[in-house]
């Protein structure tokens, strides 16, 4: 049974949040006192994210594992779950998006489990920047934990940016820069409307077509064709070898080559980032249902998927979720 939409999109990557707390307070996705978080009693046990993955992997047609937050390594006995995802057959591809604050202590660990790559999570090169963005001074483990990660093998090691208006986008060449001589591949991400405050502003988000102006003042940066169903479009940078991306989730939406479904840490599943629904895979999987109703409710769900996000649409609306109870 393929998780096929009624679109013809085929959901292969699954994003599975592991938690919804997080110890950075980035200023564009949860106010500096933190968010009420879900209840322990809520949340999926290891044993009920590895069954989910399980039934995704071996009956739904999923060959690609996320796992996200909040921030994933706050969850207690990661790297033994990272082991049991690992071992899933078929085999699938097994990433993690991390702010990376502790990828330092767990890296190697996680290689050894299973973990194939991680995704960064990092804003700013300058440590005043840091701190008044995420109101925490960490800029050095970030930039230990994704040594330690390519150390580790945890390949490619990306990086994640987003850019706020005259907050940090005039470091788009820096941050290029020095992700170059480090070998990171770095992806610049449109700030999105999933803040808790609802106080997004497109205004103040900065464009891909703004990113890719100033990344030209300083380098030659050329688009590469086959893009497929990867949320960034890339872009060869002085004739390569080094890429850039770039995710222009609201200028430039991909809604029509997703081929992403989400699973929220208390078990509820999401065929998209900015839906107003949801399907509760927690409460019947705890009421005994066997693997093929959990398969038939998760089918079900992603045949119900919208066409698009519509972020630019006149009646759109924010999650009640913001992104760190979502999972990205």
């Amino acid at each position: 049974m393929a998780l096929r939409d009624s679109f013809g999109r085929v959901a292969t990557d699954l994003r599975i949040s592991l938690t919804d707390r997080c110890n950075l307070r980035c200023t564009y996705c949860m106010p500096a006192d933190g968010l009420a978080w879900l209840p322990g009693a809520e949340m999926l046990t290891d044993a009920e994210v590895v069954r989910l993955a399980r039934i995704a992997v071996t009956r739904l047609g999923v060959n690609e594992i996320r796992l996200t937050g909040g921030e994933p390594t706050v969850r207690p006995g990661l790297v033994d779950l990272v082991a049991q995802l690992a071992m899933l057959r078929p085999r699938v591809q097994l990433s993690m998006t991390t702010n990376g604050t502790s990828l330092a202590r767990f890296a190697a660990a996680l290689r050894v489990a299973g973990l194939d790559r991680v995704n960064v999570s990092l804003d700013t090169l300058r440590a005043d920047r840091y701190l008044a963005m995420t109101h925490r001074d960490r800029l050095a483990d970030v930039c230990a934990g994704l040594a330690a990660a390519a150390t580790a093998g945890l390949a490619p090691v990306k990086v994640n940016a987003v850019l706020l208006r005259d907050v940090n986008d005039d470091e788009a060449p820096s941050l290029l820069r020095w992700c170059l001589e480090r070998g990171y591949a770095l992806r610049f991400i449109e700030q999105m409307p999933l803040d808790p405050q609802h106080s997004w502003d497109r205004g103040v988000m900065v464009t891909g077509a703004e990113i890719l102006a100033r990344l030209r003042s300083e380098f030659t940066v050329t688009a590469l064709p086959g893009r497929g169903s990867a949320p960034a479009e890339l872009f060869a940078v002085d004739d390569g070898p080094g890429t850039v991306g770039v995710i222009g989730s609201v200028t430039a939406p991909f809604c029509a080559a997703c081929d992403r479904v989400r699973l929220t840490a208390d078990g509820q599943l999401r065929s998209c980032l900015f839906a107003d629904t949801e399907t509760n895979l927690r409460t019947p999987m705890r009421a005994g249902a066997d693997d093929a109703d959990l398969a038939h409710l998760w089918a079900a769900a992603v045949r119900g998927k919208r066409a698009g996000h519509g972020v630019n649409g006149p009646d759109f609306a924010q999650p009640s979720r913001p992104m760190s109870a979502i999972g990205g």
